[in-house]
């Protein structure tokens, strides 16, 4: 079930986080906490091991991170937690979500395609490793 996150959640959404990525790309408690108490950032968490944080800011939402861990991949988490991101930034006046993704990582592309995201940009060597990330947005009216 995926409910709404809030800064008491951060402790798992961190532990969530550094499941998934590497550890220099981990968000930590605190950085989690700091971003949930923004204007127009919401948390998403799903109870088997996903997590979405993502910001609406007027007509334009942003996916800032998702991740699922290791052992609850393609179970369908992330496509709901996008769903939900989704139904979320209508209901507060969205009509665009936009994310940042690695051009190396083909699970995630197929997984945003799907979900009605197209490619709008890039940004180079925008990774710690150097590599390119691609804009992608989905139309959501």
């Amino acid at each position: 079930m995926i409910i709404l996150a809030t800064r008491a959640h951060a402790t798992s959404l961190a532990a969530i986080h550094a499941a998934s990525f590497p550890p220099r790309d981990a968000w930590g408690t605190d950085a989690i906490q700091l971003q949930l108490a923004l204007p127009g950032v919401f948390g998403l968490t799903d109870e088997r091991g996903g997590m979405l944080i993502g910001r609406i800011a007027a007509e334009d939402a942003e996916v800032l991170t998702l991740a699922v861990v290791p052992a609850a991949r393609r179970q369908g988490i992330a496509g709901r937690l996008l769903q939900k991101a989704k139904a979320l930034a209508v209901s507060r006046g969205g009509s665009a979500l936009f994310l940042e993704v690695a051009t190396s990582n083909a699970a995630a592309l197929a997984l945003y395609r799907r979900e009605g995201f197209v490619e709008v940009g890039r940004r180079r060597r925008y990774y710690a490793d150097g590599s390119d990330a691609l804009v992608m947005r989905a139309t959501l009216l």
